[in-house]
């Protein structure tokens, strides 16, 4: 097919997962924090890389450590009393605050700080949705500012509270699970979303994005961070426009089959492929394959089992678009085939 895109790429790095592979995002404005109030002084637990190209501090230096190193002198004790008062509460606040860079200078941060909360209503984490103003964006373009943000944190807040949610019914943990760097992960896909959404609203499609561009990047950006040198990627994916409801579910089932292939395929393999292809159905929806020419599941292993988190999660979202999953076994190695119904209606 003409417009199908066709990419082929050899992975040459097995560095840990983080956002180093999400390029585009990384180039939004919008920095994200998310903050573990079950842990002493409620530290920062993640950043996206906006956050450390606007602050000048490394990720590593920024782990771990409450927000309050980012204030100064000049940092206006109203606006850190509004944000204290709305985590007491664990109420969203909004504030317009001076932050400093790792090299001293003062910036203008517009800040939203929110719970994220499981499905029993606990509070699990704290988001920070902030973006700095620079000259002549105070006063005339504030609401405008104000509208992004809002938009941007009401649907991190959903997602994230949807994945947490699987999470602990999991893990039974107040605080992060073991390998926080999943929860990054997930959180990296919802991202690369988040800008597809931008591009989206530019271009007066509101309310839908182009899935295929979606899941070619997100594909490229996982096999760019988990792969190793000898397993090739083979993308081919058909252009369909589909709800953002709709894509941030099979995103994220999308990302835990591929990261789940990257990671248990190809065991003590000096070679191998993972394929992915989404097509439209002929009735509407769409279908995706990934596949792996590796070790292959056992027969006798149930997948996605719910004992584990990545398969609570997959299940969970499956169910929630009403769609169907199937796993086949080939000559070498697995593929998952994932069938989504044409006006998929979401349920909880």
């Amino acid at each position: 097919m003409a417009d199908t895109i066709q990419r082929s790429e050899s992975a040459d790095t097995s560095l840990p997962f983080d956002d180093s592979g999400f390029d585009g995002f990384s180039r939004a404005q919008v920095s994200i924090v998310i903050t573990n109030p079950h842990l002493k002084d409620n530290p920062i637990v993640y950043v996206n890389q906006a956050f450390t190209r606007v602050s000048g501090y490394a990720r590593s230096a920024i782990i771990g450590r409450n927000c309050r190193f980012l204030q100064g002198e000049d940092t206006d004790k109203t606006s850190v009393d509004l944000l204290r008062a709305g985590i007491e509460a664990e109420e969203t606040v909004a504030v317009d605050i001076v932050n400093y860079r790792a090299n001293g200078a003062p910036f203008i941060n517009r800040l939203v700080v929110s719970p994220i909360s499981d499905t029993e209503g606990n509070t699990q984490y704290f988001m920070g949705i902030q973006k700095e103003l620079r000259k002549g964006e105070r006063s005339p373009d504030a609401d405008a500012i104000n509208e992004q943000l809002m938009e941007v944190q009401n649907r991190v807040q959903s997602d994230l509270s949807m994945i947490i949610s699987m999470i602990r019914q999991q893990s039974g943990a107040t605080s992060v699970p073991d390998d926080f760097a999943a929860l990054s992960r997930r959180i990296e896909t919802l991202q690369l979303l988040y800008e597809e959404m931008k591009l989206a609203d530019t271009q007066s499609n509101r309310g839908s994005i182009q899935m295929g561009s979606f899941v070619s990047r997100l594909a490229c950006a996982i096999s760019h961070t988990m792969g190793r040198s000898g397993v090739r990627m083979n993308i081919q994916i058909e252009p369909a426009e589909v709800p953002i409801e709709v894509a941030t579910r099979v995103g994220l089932v999308v990302s835990e089959l591929l990261t789940n292939a990257f990671q248990h395929a190809f065991d003590r393999l000096d070679m191998g492929l993972v394929e992915i292809r989404m097509s439209q159905l002929s009735a509407g929806g769409l279908r995706v394959i990934i596949s792996d020419d590796g070790i292959g599941i056992p027969k006798e292993m149930q997948w996605p089992s719910d004992t584990t988190v990545g398969g609570r999660i997959i299940n969970g979202l499956i169910e929630g678009l009403e769609g169907t999953l199937q796993l086949g076994r080939g000559a070498a190695g697995s593929f998952v085939t994932i069938d989504v119904p044409a006006g998929a209606s979401l349920t909880e």
